[in-house]
């Protein structure tokens, strides 16, 4: 069974536990792929993904609660929390949808925050406080690093960290960013070994690469993504500047 099919589980449990009429309008909840200014507002640097094209952030709706997660699979989708229960979890989209959607949910009964991107200046003041999270907590580790998110790369190189770097697009892989030079991510279950500890995107949970990167070392999640799987799995999550 899959991480996703089992957070599917507790959230079929908890949609009995608060009585929730699968088809009333109440429960409808809709998810679509947001533009990059929507999601990430106007950053000081133009090397994220999602302004380079290669990611969209997905955000879904359920009553007062608002849920994203990152997917290189673009669509729409609009039903019943019933609709998404029963969604097959068998492409990145669909997994997507569910994600974001168990991060409204979870958010709409307080048991999460963070779970909407930061804008403009917060990716950069993120970054800028990472290199002191993980000295406090782990020291001096060697980081096995999942998806190009430059910020965080280059404030975690600036600050003397060993870094090795993964990332599935292709334009990235052998190119020097962030003063390290980006792997392609088929190495990353042999990084995950080398390093002491994993800090990786969100983005694995939707696209089903994570049981690589658990190699008994501390996994730390950064983003929004991984808001909803943390809180079920007791995941330690790294996201300061999301709403």
């Amino acid at each position: 069974m899959t991480l996703l099919e089992e957070a599917r589980i507790q959230l079929v449990k908890i949609a009995e536990e608060q009585k929730w009429d699968q088809d009333e309008k109440i429960s409808i909840v809709s998810a679509r792929d947001l533009t990059p200014e929507e999601a990430i507002g106007k950053p000081d640097r133009d090397d994220y993904p999602l302004l380079t094209g290669k990611e969209v952030l997905m955000e879904a709706k359920f009553r007062d609660g608002v849920g994203q997660a990152f997917t290189d699979q673009a669509g729409r989708f609009e039903g019943t929390l019933g609709d998404v229960l029963n969604l097959p979890l068998d492409t990145n989209f669909r997994r997507a949808v569910f994600v974001a959607t168990l991060n409204a949910i979870l958010r709409s009964l307080g048991q999460i925050e963070a779970t909407v991107h930061c804008k403009d200046k917060e990716p950069a003041l993120c970054a800028q406080q990472l290199p002191a999270f993980i000295q406090e907590k782990y020291g001096r580790p060697k980081i096995a690093f999942v998806g190009l998110q430059p910020a965080l790369i280059e404030a975690l190189h600036n600050a003397g960290f060993e870094l090795k770097v993964t990332d599935k697009n292709p334009d990235n892989i052998g190119q020097i960013r962030c003063g390290v030079r980006i792997e392609d991510a088929d190495l990353n279950a042999e990084n995950a070994r080398w390093a002491d500890i994993v800090l990786t995107t969100g983005s694995v949970l939707v696209n089903d690469s994570y049981r690589e990167l658990h190699q008994g070392k501390p996994v730390i999640y950064y983003g929004t993504t991984a808001a909803g799987l943390a809180k079920l799995f007791n995941f330690t999550r790294y996201c300061v500047c999301s709403r």
